[in-house]
């Protein structure tokens, strides 16, 4: 049983484009195995995003190539998706789907950092990797409207219901991680947690208080009794 430690996960070069071909005949073939249609990329097209950094990979520690995904923008770099997630058949269920995610999420990050990030799924699992991402699901106007990015639905088999709803929504999910939205949420976490403090020293005050006019009052009671 393969453990996490097995693994290194980093961002492709062109020392990896020799793997390009391997994992483009697995995209297929996982697709297919699900009854799901995406475009097939081309060996060349995995090796290009090898090339210009915009992918990760995932290597065991003999070498043999374990995972891999992708970056693609859409919209002039305003959205970015991570695509094309699969694992090595040989390495599956051991958690390397997640790492994956969290190494192509991470590279997204860095190089568009003010890009919104989302993606579109019929899986339960990566559904669950994309929201301990903080991923939010949304509805599909909320996506790209870049027609090439629709482009790669056509493919699927259920593109006839995407146009009968007329791109409104279909059987895939519809996830996002908006930069601004969550600059929002942390914004607010933390005014939170600043009133909190302030209600907790503002407590311990009225209880210091409390305590000085007890013993005041103590004080007092036993100069009486002397009186």
């Amino acid at each position: 049983m393969n453990k996490p430690s097995d693994f290194i996960i980093i961002p492709a070069n062109e020392s990896h484009m020799g793997f390009a071909e391997q994992i483009c005949d697995e995209m297929f073939e996982s697709a297919k195995a699900r009854g799901t249609g995406i475009a097939r990329r081309k060996p060349e097209y995995v090796a290009n995003k090898m090339k210009e950094g915009k992918s990760v990979i995932a290597l065991h520690k003999d070498g043999r190539w374990a995972g891999f995904c992708y970056i693609e923008t859409w919209s002039h770099g305003n959205y970015v998706a991570n695509s094309g997630l699969i694992v090595n058949p040989e390495f599956r269920k051991c958690g390397l789907a997640k790492s994956i995610k969290n190494g192509v999420f991470k590279l997204s990050r860095e190089k568009y950092p003010d890009a919104k990030v989302f993606g579109l799924t019929t899986g339960l699992a990566v559904m669950k990797i994309n929201s301990d991402l903080g991923y939010e699901p949304v509805p599909y106007s909320e996506l790209t409207q870049d027609e090439e990015f629709w482009k790669g639905c056509t493919s699927c088999v259920n593109f006839q219901i995407l146009q009968s709803k007329e791109r409104k929504n279909c059987l895939c999910t519809a996830m996002l991680w908006d930069p601004v939205e969550k600059e929002k949420e942390l914004k607010r976490k933390i005014e939170e947690k600043t009133k909190a403090k302030e209600r907790l020293k503002n407590m311990q005050k009225k209880s210091s208080l409390l305590k000085r006019l007890v013993m005041k009052l103590k004080g007092n009671k036993i100069v009486t009794l002397f009186v």
